[in-house]
């Protein structure tokens, strides 16, 4: 699946000082649940220092709700969304399959590829 470029363009975010994308848009992007998304950055810390996401402040998930026009009505997030930078991006695609990884794993080549086998 590949994503128009546009629609990456108008996720990407600047919070402090950092372009970002926010966990819901990676996971619409990658095709799972946010709270999936969330679980398996959390089952892995140690791959996600805080140079690669943070969770927004109060008042930083205030002021971007009113910026972005989000209602805070029932049925909103509990929580505060987590930002990733482009380390965390790329980091997402690095969990373990056995952590049900974000990314499919490539598919297997249907011809061996490289050495042949003796006859």
């Amino acid at each position: 699946m590949t994503l128009p470029v546009e629609r990456i363009l108008q996720s990407i975010l600047v919070l402090r000082g950092e372009k970002v994308m926010l966990d819901a848009d990676l996971a619409a992007m990658y095709g799972v649940e946010t709270g999936a998304l969330v679980r398996a950055v959390k089952r892995n810390p140690e791959r996600f220092p805080s140079d690669f996401m943070f969770q927004l402040s109060p008042e930083e998930w205030s002021g971007l709700k009113c910026q972005l026009g989000i209602s805070n009505a029932r049925g909103g997030r509990p929580t505060a969304p987590y930002a990733f930078t482009e380390q965390g991006v790329a980091m997402l695609s690095r969990v373990p399959r056995s952590d049900r990884a974000l990314m499919k794993p490539p598919v297997k080549a249907k011809k061996p590829i490289g050495f042949r086998s003796k006859p």
